[in-house]
């Protein structure tokens, strides 16, 4: 047993102080459990409960020595609900699979005894045929153990996964529009009236009893008037132009490659294979 404890020393761990995951304290080591056929230390017993008056099973896998103290990598909490076992008995296959599975390790296998025990066929003494009836009895039942895990490994099947897309929105710039206002220059004609005098000559017959006048020459001036148009300029708003965006929604084909996978089976007797759609069927490809 002394070369197969080199693994994990157990000197020292009797009346240490266990630790867990959160280093809190959970209580004093009382006993360390080897096994039998290897003599590699498994268990520990840490004494918990008012005044220290239950001793609960803790195992060693992952366990790690700090200044006399014992780490565990468990929270106290799981160490309080582990499975009941007799510390002062030798620690069966059934009771170390309840310890297996509430601890979630995986088992070593074999029956356990505590640290200074020969063992079950030592311990049997005269009645030893019915010692070692027991052990055979105990190493049965581990084998049956495996089995039945791994038929129910095999009962869960194998998950079929694929993959599928998944569209989001991601809002980016597509560009810029300018609002830029420039001066031209246009010829505007525009129809106007205007008014000019104008001479004519108006000849009137002088009337009987007028008074004669002398011939001679004369003359007479009138003044013609004209109108022409003028033209002046100012600035006068018009409208108002601006920039607004609206939100246009239209319809989008977006196209990506997936991978799936699919189920087919050989059953090995008939040489006929089945296919993911129907029970029995041609063996399909990894692309198809």
């Amino acid at each position: 047993m002394a070369q197969n404890e080199k693994a994990f020393p157990v000197e020292g761990l009797q009346g240490a102080t266990a630790y867990d995951s959160n280093g809190e304290k959970i209580g004093t080591i009382g006993q360390v459990y080897v096994d039998d056929q290897l003599g590699t230390p498994e268990w520990i017993t840490v004494k918990t409960g008012l005044f220290g008056t239950k001793e609960t099973f803790i195992p060693l896998a992952g366990a790690r020595r700090q200044e006399g103290q014992l780490h565990v990598p468990y929270s106290k909490d799981k160490v309080k609900d582990a499975p009941r076992c007799d510390a002062e008995e030798h620690l069966d296959a059934s009771e170390e699979q309840r310890l297996y599975r509430h601890y979630q390790v995986a088992p070593g296998g074999g029956a356990r005894g505590r640290t200074g025990t020969r063992g079950t066929a030592g311990a049997a003494g005269a009645g030893g045929g019915a010692g070692m009836e027991g052990a055979r009895g105990r190493q049965a039942r581990e084998h049956r153990e495996p089995a039945a895990a791994m038929r129910g490994r095999e009962d869960e099947g194998v998950t079929r996964s694929e993959e599928q897309i998944q569209i989001g929105m991601e809002e980016y710039e597509s560009g810029r529009a300018r609002l830029r206002k420039y001066v031209v220059t246009e010829e505007v004609t525009t129809s106007v009236p205007v008014s000019h005098e104008e001479v004519r000559v108006v000849r009137e017959p002088i009337r009987p009893g007028e008074r004669e006048t002398r011939i001679e020459e004369g003359e007479q001036e009138v003044t013609l008037h004209a109108e022409r148009p003028t033209v002046s300029k100012k600035n006068v708003p018009v409208e108002r132009v601006r920039l607004e965006t609206e939100k246009v929604t239209e319809q989008q084909d977006v196209s990506d490659r997936v991978r799936k996978e699919r189920i087919e089976y050989d059953d090995g007797g008939t040489g006929r294979e089945g296919g993911p759609e129907r029970g029995r069927g041609p063996k399909r490809g990894p692309d198809q």
